[in-house]
């Protein structure tokens, strides 16, 4: 194997999952940067429907608190930086920039149940990119399902177009308060080679 074993513990074995920071800022340019290697991930047809919502004043966050489960708001308070990662239920629409060698706008846009589809499966692996995309850069990730959806759809995304798909709390994570990690499942556990 060729990779950095640095590099990889810092993208995945010493990687955690964050609930308390360090009162330290994330500038813009880190939250460009994140985005400018999530749009490299591989998507089905490039479709590349994932949308981002970053909310770093407490006024943007005062309007996604009420959506969060309890366990969720404190961290969520408390983070530099929380990003709604989000996908576009009308991707199709940049279609024919994103992916010209074919017309497949028209198979999107006449089939809802089609699009839908496609657009939560590729905007949750984006949302996987732009997590490991933070991680190389250097921050820690709170990533997190605990909240209302509907909520948070009518607050941010009215018109209906873009859909929350899950949070993610941004920035340099208070090492000192992790818990132990949590055991996973071994390769025998989890994977069968026909």
């Amino acid at each position: 194997m060729n990779a950095d074993n640095a590099h990889l513990d810092l993208m995945f074995r010493d990687a955690r999952t964050h609930s308390a920071w360090q009162a330290r800022p994330v500038p813009d340019e880190i939250l460009r940067s994140i985005y400018d290697l999530t749009k490299f991930g591989p998507t089905s047809a490039n479709c590349s429907p994932a949308r981002f919502v970053f909310l770093r004043t407490e006024q943007a966050k005062g309007r996604l608190l009420p959506a969060l489960m309890g366990s969720n708001v404190e961290k969520t308070r408390s983070a530099p930086v929380t990003a709604i990662v989000a996908y576009d239920t009308r991707f199709y629409e940049y279609l024919p920039r994103l992916f010209p060698h074919m017309d497949m706008k028209a198979m999107f846009a006449g089939n809802p149940a089609l699009s839908q589809e496609t657009a939560f499966r590729n905007g949750s692996l984006q949302g996987g990119y732009f997590i490991l995309a933070a991680r190389s850069l250097g921050l820690d990730c709170g990533p997190m399902s605990g909240f209302d959806q509907e909520k948070v759809n009518k607050e941010f995304f009215p018109d209906g177009r873009f859909k929350a798909n899950f949070l993610c709390n941004l920035g340099y994570g208070d090492a000192s308060k992790l818990y132990p990690r949590n055991p996973r499942l071994d390769f025998a556990e989890a994977c069968k080679v026909l």
